[in-house]
């Protein structure tokens, strides 16, 4: 079921309009896509921060535009780096009975195996995309690893299938993986390797430096 939310129709000029919405804490967005044309609007910034808090970024939310409903998706937003804020979010309008594709947020469950023993967790994708009708894009996908031991790992490809949605990512692309524990020396002995790479590289810089330079000081006595 979609979460409502109620949004107003907003004039593009003048700009003094923007502002004054602004002032009054309202979010600036634009909605278009399904049977809309693009419709600039204002909201209210709280009440859809709580409905992605809930249902997550793909939540199906329900405008109500001056009292005309469209089903839509958030298909963008741009944020305040300083404050978080939303400066403005793009709404766009779907069909319910038409598939979309989407990115998904994967979540690791269960305790692994390997863990126990002594290696960890290493997750190195974190979203899949997705293709589904929009009221069964799901919140997040959930993947068990609690079968892994040190040395395995998952890929897209080990996503259980499900009948509301098809993963769409390449199936060879990593999720996770439990590593070996590093021991102190051996982290000792890879920040040596590096250091002693980094003055050789150094010291065959400052050498053809050197070498450079002379070149040109015999070139200028000729």
């Amino acid at each position: 079921m979609a979460d409502k939310l109620n949004v107003t129709k907003r004039e593009l000029r003048p700009r003094s309009v923007r502002a004054n919405l602004r002032k009054e804490g309202k979010v600036l967005g634009v909605v278009y896509g399904y049977k809309v044309e693009s419709t600039p609007v204002a909201f209210e910034e709280m009440a859809l921060r709580k409905i992605l808090r809930e249902h997550g970024d793909n939540a199906l939310i329900e405008l109500n535009i001056d009292g005309k409903k469209v089903n839509t998706l958030v298909h963008g937003t741009e944020v305040d780096p300083f404050t978080n804020e939303y400066k403005h979010v793009e709404f766009m309008a779907v069909k319910m009975d038409e598939a979309t594709e989407v990115e998904a947020d994967v979540t690791l469950v269960g305790d692994a195996k390997g863990v126990k023993e002594g290696g960890f967790l290493a997750q190195t994708l974190y979203k899949v995309t997705v293709s589904a009708t929009p009221a069964n894009i799901p919140e997040r996908i959930e993947l068990d690893v609690s079968e892994l031991g040190i040395g395995d790992s998952v890929t897209v490809a080990d996503i259980p299938e499900n009948k509301d949605y098809e993963v769409v990512s390449d199936g060879e692309l990593q999720i996770a993986s439990v590593n070996e524990p590093v021991s102190l020396e051996e982290l000792e002995a890879d920040t040596d390797t590096t250091q002693e790479g980094e003055t050789e590289a150094t010291e065959e810089e400052s050498a053809e430096a050197s070498s450079e330079e002379s070149e040109e000081k015999s070139e200028d006595k000729e």
